[in-house]
């Protein structure tokens, strides 16, 4: 991690100038049999289009809070690391109600439906397909953000220690929260980690983003690890050269 990388969308940027080709975000739905795997590029690239999105077209502001109604996900990492780069703060699990923005996935529809500001719902499909209908009152992110730029520059530059990121009570800046990330799980510099944390906990996001992603590792995030059969979690580990893997709980 440079000295001059705070928040999660300056660590970003910086995996992308140095190695952008290697794996950043692998992700696995055992429900569906889904595997996505995201280089740093990739994923820059996706977040570069949701943060044009999300400043453009839904007009949100540094301070502007979003509630994030989405599971473990690499589309959730996307949009956790696009709120970064606007300055918005991401409201993990947030009550739509408070929030300026509210995105959510196709199970938390109705609960959106509370804010009273802009709302997009993801269908959360492999390989990022739309809804076959979108849902009323929502927008589309898969029919939206496809068009957006492949670049982007804040209007506004984004404070390192401006509130950043909300989760289980506890709210962090930008700059808290990547440290935060590397005190807890202390991981060494490249490390492939596997986690089965949910994204609505802190040691979920820690392990799953943000602590791989200012040590220059790699994450491979598991959502319904519990349907794999016997020995199904190890087979994934060595075929995926995980070097770390997650503790499930204190």
């Amino acid at each position: 991690m440079n000295a001059t990388d705070r928040t999660p969308a300056d660590l970003l940027r910086s995996a992308l100038a140095t190695d952008p080709a290697r794996p950043l975000v692998t992700f696995y739905d055992d429900a569906t049999g889904e595997r996505v795997e995201l280089s740093v590029a990739t994923f820059a690239n996706w977040v570069a289009k949701t943060a044009n999105y999300l400043q453009d077209e839904l007009s949100a502001e540094p301070g502007d809070r979003l509630a994030l109604l989405l599971p473990t996900h690499w589309q959730t990492a996307v949009w956790l690391v696009a709120c970064s780069s606007v300055g918005v703060i991401a409201d993990v699990g947030g009550d739509p109600a408070a929030a300026d923005v509210v995105v959510s996935g196709p199970d938390t529809l109705e609960a959106a439906r509370a804010c009273s500001g802009e709302r997009v719902a993801l269908a959360l499909r492999p390989l990022g397909g739309r809804f076959p209908e979108p849902p009323a009152g929502f927008a589309d992110y898969a029919a939206e953000v496809p068009a957006q730029g492949d670049r982007f520059a804040p209007y506004a530059p984004v404070d390192p220690h401006a509130p950043a990121l909300a989760v289980e009570g506890r709210e962090f800046t930008g700059a808290e929260a990547v440290a935060a990330a590397v005190e807890l799980t202390r991981l060494p510099e490249r490390q492939r980690v596997l986690s089965t944390l949910p994204y609505g906990t802190w040691d979920g996001l820690a392990y799953g983003l943000y602590a791989p992603l200012a040590t220059d590792g790699s994450v491979v995030l598991c959502r319904h690890a519990d349907r794999l059969d016997d020995g199904g979690l190890a087979r994934r580990k060595e075929a995926e050269q995980v070097t770390v893997t997650a503790p499930d709980g204190p």
